[in-house]
């Protein structure tokens, strides 16, 4: 085995179906299959729909992979897959296959944290993760603030959403504007053109009683509507590009506000940004000058990296080779609602590959 562990990362946890590969810190190969479009006409990820799609896609990504990564199945040190959080019958596809590949190539299999991997990420982009870092993640499902002291082992929840996360009430606004779905890329290009104070919408959660680290979209997103609405039943014309800028600008104000605060807390200097939101130009631009303002170290990986993708699994999964975490069972079960405090899923004895048995 080279010093730096080779290891393939498969993603279904939600409508992409990812296949990255990783040496070390090194990305060699990200395939990605989107069913984007096939749920675009529902105007959101139907479950069912996208289980078929990871099924009809997940061999053909993974062989794109090992010859992308110019690598043989049979030099991979292990096979990570997202155990959990995610769509139950997308995340079962996954694991399924992880199963049959690591158990047909005598490689140990590790299952874990779709949360933990957007943060680990960054390592493909920035080197080794600080300890601590902060993390800040923002995407269609979540928006949650991060503490972790070791990726593999400690992961601390400060904050989260109590109702809509970022990403969702972007593709709600979308919606309401009629901008299509996905909603955060087109929101985000209307928003150059507007005027970011045009319309002053709330930040939710800011007050001096509520919870200083959890976010709270679904009153700015219903404001949104309101707005909208009134506008039209006035026969005026509704201003997309500045409500697009004033939407995002309440969501990337708040984001950046509490994820400074919740370093500034904790004596942490390493903000890092991941998730599909992060993709957002306002919240890079905002985040930057907020923590050049604070003296925290700001990383934010490539777009690419934010969104859902196999990359981040392999990651994740060449650390917990490379800091020997256990692998896991066989019966390493699909955990919809796996909480982030578990980076990943150890298995009760350290799972022997067949054939390698003790």
């Amino acid at each position: 085995m080279a010093d730096e562990p080779l290891v393939l990362g498969i993603e279904t946890s939600c409508d992409e179906t990812g296949v990255g590969i990783v040496r070390g810190h090194t990305l060699l190969a990200d395939a990605v299959a989107s069913s984007v479009e096939e749920h675009a006409r529902f105007g959101g990820v139907v479950p069912e729909v996208a289980s078929r799609a990871h099924l009809e896609a997940m061999v053909p990504t993974i062989r794109r992979a090992l010859k992308d990564a110019g690598v043989a199945a049979s030099d991979l040190d292990g096979i990570a897959v997202t155990a959990g959080p995610g769509l139950a019958g997308a995340l079962l596809v996954g694991v399924s296959a992880a199963k049959a590949y690591a158990y047909a190539l005598g490689k140990p299999l590790y299952g874990v944290n779709h949360l933990a991997s957007h943060i680990c990420v960054d390592q493909l982009e920035h080197g080794a993760l600080p300890e601590p870092t902060m993390a800040l993640l923002v995407s269609g499902g979540h928006s949650s603030l991060l503490l972790t002291t070791d990726i593999t082992s400690d992961v601390r929840p400060l904050g989260s959403t109590i109702d809509d996360a970022a990403g969702e009430a972007f593709d709600k606004v979308a919606r309401v504007l009629g901008l299509g779905f996905p909603g955060g890329p087109a929101v985000d290009r209307y928003a150059r053109d507007g005027d970011p104070k045009a319309i002053r919408f709330p930040r939710g959660l800011t007050g001096p009683r509520d919870p200083v680290y959890d976010f709270s979209f679904s009153g700015l997103k219903t404001a949104v509507a309101r707005w909208v609405e009134e506008r039209r039943r006035e026969g005026a014309d509704v201003p997309i590009a500045d409500v697009a800028a004033s939407f995002q600008e309440a969501v990337t104000d708040v984001l950046t506000r509490k994820a400074i605060r919740a370093c500034k807390d904790h004596g942490v200097e390493h903000l890092m940004i991941g998730g599909g939101v992060a993709a957002n130009s306002r919240l890079r631009a905002m985040a930057q000058r907020r923590c050049a303002d604070a003296g925290i170290e700001l990383r934010v990986p490539r777009p690419k990296l934010c969104t859902d993708n196999g990359a981040m699994v392999a990651a994740l999964g060449a650390e917990m080779v490379a800091r020997g975490r256990s692998a896991s069972d066989w019966d390493l079960p699909a955990d919809s609602s796996l909480p982030v405090t578990e980076p990943h899923v150890p298995g009760r004895t350290p799972a022997t590959a067949p054939g390698h048995h003790h």
